[in-house]
């Protein structure tokens, strides 16, 4: 078996008082697409800014690529990055948000190479060219000139992936990426997040979507309570559940759908 992609050790994180993670294990292998769904509150979307330190475990690792991340080992104790060592490691990691945070004054094109020039050091012709390739990719480039208010929420989600696109990155993190969006848009936003799984790249999802975890994901990760309460296959998690609170879970997101 070759090593993981992402490994997450007894990952635990809590607010004050409330403890949201209560020790989560999961891997996850090169190319592989888990979706974690489950009650709003369980947990999600911490676990998922956990793993590029978007929040700050109390405890536990995450390892990518077989590297720990966020932190290093200094003789026996480990010790959180500075925000330069964290920055670069983030670099790797490609994160797409509910909220799409464009730049208003930056047109498209400006939004997904802004960072490649200020950040990386990208000649701007060189970001321009990395920038039409993504916007291609999200079927985006023909508004590479447009400003963000002029484009639907849909359009403007598809610029963040294209954004999160040109970084490279070894993983890609979707934290509900449609819940901003009018149920009318939500579709070209699952289809562009389809074609990249179809690519073969490594994505870890957050979504309300039941059936395109079903459909995209290799695998299904169903939270509850801060922990891993069930998990599998994608196709077999959803269509025969073992644990009762996934039954329920799923009988509830059928009735509103």
């Amino acid at each position: 078996m070759s090593e993981p992609l992402l490994k997450v050790e007894n990952l635990h994180k809590s607010f004050g008082s409330l403890d949201v993670l209560k020790g989560i294990d999961l891997e996850l292998g090169r190319g592989e697409k888990i979706a974690l769904i489950g009650p709003s509150g369980c947990g999600k979307s911490t676990c998922l800014r956990c793993v590029n330190y978007l929040e700050t475990p109390n405890r536990g690792h995450i390892y990518l690529d077989g590297e720990l991340f966020g932190e290093k080992k200094v003789g026996d104790r480990h010790v959180h990055m500075s925000e330069k060592e964290l920055a670069r490691q983030r670099a790797t990691i490609g994160m797409v948000f509910q909220g799409f945070y464009l730049w208003p004054h930056l047109t498209v094109r400006d939004n997904v190479a802004i960072a490649q020039i200020k950040v990386n050091g990208m000649a701007r012709s060189e970001a321009y060219d990395l920038a039409g390739e993504v916007l291609r990719k999200v079927h985006m480039e023909h508004k590479s000139d447009e400003y963000p208010e002029r484009l639907s929420g849909g359009q403007q989600q598809r610029v963040a992936i294209a954004r999160a696109l040109a970084q490279r990155p070894k993983l890609l993190l979707f934290d509900e990426p449609t819940s901003a969006l009018d149920p009318e848009l939500v579709g070209e936003v699952l289809n562009t997040i389809h074609e990249l799984a179809n690519e073969g790249r490594s994505m870890m999802l957050v979504t309300h979507e039941i059936a395109f975890a079903r459909e995209v994901a290799d695998r299904v990760i169903f939270m509850d309570d801060g922990g891993i309460a069930e998990q599998g296959p994608a196709k077999e998690v959803i269509d025969s559940p073992v644990n009762k609170r996934l039954k329920s879970f799923l009988g509830q997101m059928l009735e509103r759908h």
